[in-house]
């Protein structure tokens, strides 16, 4: 039976540049394990033990030292694995092919993060041309260190890295994740009899059912070099590729009230932020932000209990006020009409001016109110401690959730599980980075200071029901609240009367050039259209087998 299968795949590559760096700090010469995790020179071998014989034989490594349940992998519980010289990993026995075989493969579960003939017998070790792995609790971590390729002297060397670790998701069993790293990328393939090359590198993972697999479309071909100069993680650096797998099975039953909302226990500020997450049956409240740098942003950024309010944290002669950066007034610059100039350099009420209120609170007319009484937001936004923002700004959230981004929920701000371990609702489609968008707008491109709705690019600052946005000295201007000191009597006419705003730029505001889900703007859109289709393709052929 065929499981559900979450996959990170984004619609826009990184720009080509220098291939990301590999995870060092773990022991030994290069930082990669300390010599007994590492591999004796081999030719189509495996893992042999901290000192292999002369037969070599391979030895798995335990998983429970990172997994104590072992590794939950399309069904089946891994309590041991083989580390194998060419460029793979495998649960049920090691494998020594050097060519790598087209997924689907039948009774061998593997990873791989490149499929092909290395061949370390030519020395280098241990600063080079080494295999090596490192285990700690929730993480496995295997490099493949500037490793050569076999029947070749030309100096040609792969550096790539596998990391898998579990992350707190919507099911008890540890559903994996896979990362791959590639720092250089200079063979595709060893070369076989006569000097004919032999194949290409796979690039996926493989559950062993023929049922289950991802192979990056590159594989097997010449072209699987540009691993080291694309990603599929939204902004990721050249080299990073990440897959979660979601939906694959389970320990037990399902928990309840995974995913929501909770206060940890003892924190402040950003960092008493939580999501319940499962641990075997019951729960507990998880900590998904820890402590940061003050910033101008209206929270309480360090977790020490203090809104930031610093003057020292804004440029030049600035002042933080209400969670923004705003120029001093003075003799230069001046308040707006019924404002004057506070001591610290900030406009506020004739009735405010000596009137000190608590931490997310504001003085109005003399009194001291809720910071966000009476505050209408631009479209997407909502007040957060006096000011209007998108709800997910600052916030940072575990790899197995996201951020809830629409203002009108009550978790909005707040990590909860992805989609893949929930139905969106009507009218909304699951991607596969967790979150549920409009299926009206997958295929919509609004420029700066608009959102889509309904299909339909809809200006920020326009108020449905007439209400002024914004704090009383702010102006709705380009989709965000800004101080009305700063924009220009055009603008502030428009934001008191209807809400306009300026006219926006037409770009993509992530910088990313395409919209969502648009398979027609992307680099090598025709790649990853093409691991879908192998997905569903396979899926497809098995069902009508049947």
């Amino acid at each position: 039976m065929s499981r559900a299968l979450g996959l990170a795949i984004v619609t826009c590559f990184a720009p080509v540049a220098g291939a990301v760096p590999l995870l060092t700090g773990f022991g030994g010469p290069t930082g990669y394990g300390i010599p007994t995790h590492c591999l004796h020179p081999s030719d189509n071998g495996s893992y042999a033990g901290a000192q292999p014989g002369t037969a070599a034989t391979p030895v798995p490594v335990d998983l429970r030292q990172a997994f104590p349940q072992g590794l939950y992998f399309f069904g089946r519980a891994n309590r041991e694995f083989y580390v194998n010289a060419n460029g793979n990993i495998t649960f049920a026995a090691p494998l020594s092919s050097p060519n790598a075989v087209a997924y689907p493969v039948a009774g061998q579960p593997m990873i791989a993060p490149w499929w092909a003939d290395v061949d370390t017998r030519r020395g280098g070790q241990p600063s080079d041309n080494a295999i090596c792995y490192h285990i700690e609790p929730n993480r496995l971590v295997v490099t493949w260190h500037n490793v050569q390729r076999h029947g070749a002297n030309d100096g040609l060397r792969n550096d790539f890295q596998m990391i898998l670790s579990t992350s707190n998701s919507c099911h008890w069993g540890p559903d994996p994740d896979i990362e791959f790293r590639y720092n250089r990328c200079e063979w595709a393939a060893g070369e076989g009899v006569d000097g004919v090359p032999g194949t290409p590198a796979q690039v996926g993972f493989d559950a062993g059912n023929r049922i289950n697999f991802v192979a990056l479309p590159m594989s097997r071909s010449a072209a699987i070099t540009a691993v080291c100069t694309t990603s599929n993680v939204p902004g990721g650096e050249p080299g990073l590729y990440r897959f979660q797998i979601r939906g694959s099975g389970g320990w037990g039953p399902e928990c309840s009230g995974g995913g929501t909302p909770c206060a940890v226990p003892g924190q402040h500020g950003l960092c008493a932020q939580g999501v319940t997450t499962c641990v075997g049956p019951g729960t507990t409240c998880t900590q998904i932000t820890r402590p940061r740098a003050r910033r101008c942003n209206g929270l309480d950024n360090d977790c020490d209990g203090h809104i930031d309010e610093g003057d020292w944290l804004c440029p030049g002669a600035q002042v933080c006020d209400q969670g923004l950066c705003r120029e001093r007034c003075g003799q230069e610059a001046g308040c707006t009409a019924g404002r004057v100039c506070s001591p610290r350099g900030t406009c506020v009420e004739a009735a405010c001016l000596d009137v000190a209120c608590p931490a997310g609170a504001r003085c109005q007319r003399g009194e001291c109110v809720d910071a966000c009484d009476g505050v209408s937001c631009p479209r997407g936004q909502r007040c957060r401690s006096g000011r209007c923002v998108d709800p997910c700004e600052g916030v940072v959230c575990d790899r197995s959730e996201v951020c809830e981004d629409h203002p009108e929920l009550p978790t909005a701000g707040q990590c909860v599980a992805g989609c893949q371990c929930h139905a969106c609702s009507a009218g909304l489609r699951c991607l596969t980075d967790g979150r549920c968008v409009d299926e009206d707008c997958l295929d919509v491109t609004c420029p700066e200071g608009s959102r889509c709705e309904r299909g339909e690019c809809v200006d920020r600052c326009a108020s449905p029901s007439g209400a002024r946005l914004c704090l009383e000295d702010e102006v709705c201007r380009g989709g965000r609240c800004v101080s009305a000191r700063d924009a220009t009597p055009d603008d502030a006419g428009r934001a008191i009367l209807d809400g306009g705003a300026t006219s926006p730029m037409a770009m993509d505001p992530s910088g990313c050039g395409c919209g969502v889900g648009s398979a027609r703007s992307w680099p090598i859109g025709s790649a990853l259209a093409g691991l879908g289709w192998v997905l569903a393709r396979r899926r497809r052929r098995r069902r009508s087998a049947g």
